[in-house]
């Protein structure tokens, strides 16, 4: 496989980062996930504004668009793949031992992976770990993830395939790496921003999608819906059958997420169209 690295194409084993980098050795670094349908990125836009919004959010300068859609381009190109998982990662560069930045150059990659397509349904636990809403990182997409993978761990060793995370009010936050749905009496609502959650690419068009409504969402709505899912990039809209342990509603996929999952892959599709 082949990798974009700040600015040239080189083999996936050659590609080499800096021992001093900050991105690996503090995570001083954001990264966006994208889906690519038919060898085009889709929503390549959206994603790179968000990734512009997490770089400023650190303090650092974003990358030039240009040249990020030249990356994503070629790496595609170079290992033709159609249906592929996407990940641009931009960090603060290489820097001193300790925590403070240098001047140098940022270090900036864009690999990609043939798609591996997500379960049908899943199922949940609700996790022990907390996203706390008052961070001044919450909602931005940084390359620290251990609290999800620590999370995601959890709910693999229940037996589930994802994890919810309330946040430091004891409301439903997101899971590690998707929004969260809640469909009760045919109401769709999903956590507002202020939970802490991703504004997800997804999430935003889905919500569209079901005239739904951002707000407050107490854990107990979790056990009183009638239905709910899972949102992301890569996985669409993803129905959720169980909660730890337990049924959601009758533990079959939902009428509502079926009709908002049919709906989501015929927007994606008019939206490539008009690409």
């Amino acid at each position: 496989m082949k990798v974009w690295l700040n600015g040239t194409l080189a083999d996936e084993q050659a590609a080499c980062v800096s021992p001093a980098d900050h991105g690996l050795l503090v995570g001083d670094g954001v990264f966006e996930t994208l889906r690519c349908y038919g060898g085009v990125p889709f929503a390549l836009e959206d994603h790179l504004g968000r990734l512009e919004d997490g770089a400023r959010a650190l303090g650092l300068e974003p990358p030039a668009r240009e040249a990020l859609r030249v990356g994503a381009r070629a790496v595609l190109e170079a290992n033709g793949l159609a249906d592929a998982r996407m990940r641009i990662t931009f960090t603060s560069g290489t820097g001193p031992p300790g925590l403070a930045r240098t001047a140098d150059a940022p270090t900036l990659l864009v690999a990609a992976w043939p798609l591996l397509p997500w379960p049908p349904t899943t199922t949940a636990i609700v996790s022990r770990h907390r996203r706390d809403e008052q961070s001044p990182l919450a909602g931005v997409k940084t390359i620290s993830l251990v609290d999800s993978v620590m999370a995601l761990a959890e709910a693999h060793t229940a037996g589930a395939g994802e994890a919810i995370l309330l946040n430091g009010r004891g409301d439903v936050c997101e899971a590690t790496t998707a929004n969260v749905f809640v469909v009760h009496g045919g109401d769709v609502r999903t956590p507002s921003l202020a939970s802490g959650c991703l504004a997800g690419i997804t999430r935003d068009r889905v919500l569209r999608l079901a005239g739904g409504a951002e707000s407050e969402v107490p854990a107990v709505a979790l056990r009183e819906a009638d239905e709910l899912f899972l949102t992301s990039s890569t996985r669409g809209v993803q129905p959720l059958v169980e909660l730890d342990g337990a049924p959601v509603g009758d533990g079959r996929v939902g009428e509502v997420t079926s009709r908002l999952a049919a709906a989501y892959e015929e927007l994606v599709s008019a939206e490539l169209e008009v690409e």
